[in-house]
């Protein structure tokens, strides 16, 4: 019997690897029990009640499960970024794909720094319960290298993703879309006020971003900048069908976000034909070749290659990281 230890995802990125993950286990494989975060309770029904379990998202119940419950499993998979906390004498593999827990971006707020690194120092501690690390690039695996003390051929870069279906339709000129959650790090602030500045300029430019009521200030400032008549569409949470279409519609995808383990989104916007406005990051350069850069940091910089977008034919951008989901599937079965 495998074990899926989903505990501690339920947004963003981490829980569509996750949807995908199980999707792809279910076609095929009757022997795989999940332990699912309780705030995803109204999701995965599809999989029998007598091979998953919702819990909530502690470490207390997490070890309790583990101590009673390790010895019915052959095989685990830790899904949320963290090892067992107890060593187990079976194949342990842990998918790590939070990169705030090795390379906390220096602008962090004072709170989450302090998390981040107590979180950090945790993962130092019970990394000795793996056997493997998977992780979405080789630059993760540097870094999580230099962070942390492990062997080095037992971290196993194998990015995945859910390929999408995008429908025919044509390209709106000068159309930008950033299809992220609200986070700090993901830089929206910056991307809104350099939006506003090229748009005050050209009057020729639109938005779409994708953030949920829960993100309450950066919701109001977006709802303030729409009443105002900026053309800036706020889809919010939104289903993979609208997404594949904003993807189809829009010309460019602009991502400024100051830190990745991935940038799923980023692949997703290429794969639908948008070419990529990036951050000049080691984390956009370990995805693509940019058609664009920029320093996210900066908020003139961001509007200059808003602009350069609109007023210069720019070249495609070209992949570099591809699906390896039948890679990481292997090695549990």
């Amino acid at each position: 019997m495998i074990l899926i230890d989903a505990l501690y995802i339920n947004n963003g990125g981490g829980k569509v690897l996750l949807d995908y993950l199980v999707k792809k286990l279910e076609k095929k494989y009757d022997n795989v029990f999940y332990i699912f975060d309780s705030r995803c309770s109204n999701d995965f029904q599809y999989v029998p009640e007598h091979r998953k379990v919702y819990m909530k998202a502690s470490l207390v119940k997490r070890y309790q499960f583990y101590k009673n419950n390790n010895n019915k499993f052959g095989i685990f998979l830790c899904f949320g970024n963290l090892p067992p906390l107890i060593k187990l004498n079976l194949p342990v593999f842990t998918y790590f794909h939070n990169r705030l827990l090795i390379n906390i971006p220096k602008h962090t707020v004072l709170k989450n720094f302090i998390m981040l690194k107590l979180k950090s120092l945790f993962l130092k501690i019970i990394v000795k319960n793996t056997d493997y690390v998977i992780v979405q690039s080789d630059i993760i695996k540097q870094e999580f290298l230099k962070e942390i003390r492990f062997e080095e051929n037992k971290i196993l870069p194998y990015p995945f993703y859910e390929p999408l279906n995008y429908p025919n339709t044509n390209k709106i000129k000068n159309r930008f879309i950033y299809v992220s959650s609200g986070e700090e790090y993901k830089n929206h602030k910056r991307l809104l006020q350099a939006f506003k500045k090229a748009y005050d300029l050209t009057k020729s430019i639109s938005l779409v971003v994708t953030i949920d009521s829960s993100y309450i200030k950066l919701y109001e400032e977006i709802n303030i900048l729409i009443n105002k008549g900026y053309p800036i569409e706020n889809l919010g949470f939104v289903s993979k069908e609208k997404l594949c279409l904003e993807y189809a519609k829009a010309e460019f995808t602009i991502y400024p976000s100051i830190t990745e383990s991935f940038g799923i989104s980023i692949i997703e916007a290429i794969e639908g034909g948008c070419k990529v406005i990036g951050a000049n990051l080691p984390y956009m350069h370990a995805v693509c070749k940019p058609s664009l850069l920029f320093d996210p940091l900066n908020i003139d910089s961001i509007e200059n290659a808003i602009l350069t977008a609109m007023n210069n034919t720019l070249p495609n951008t070209e992949q570099k990281i591809f699906n390896k989901i039948d890679d990481i599937i292997s090695l549990l079965t």
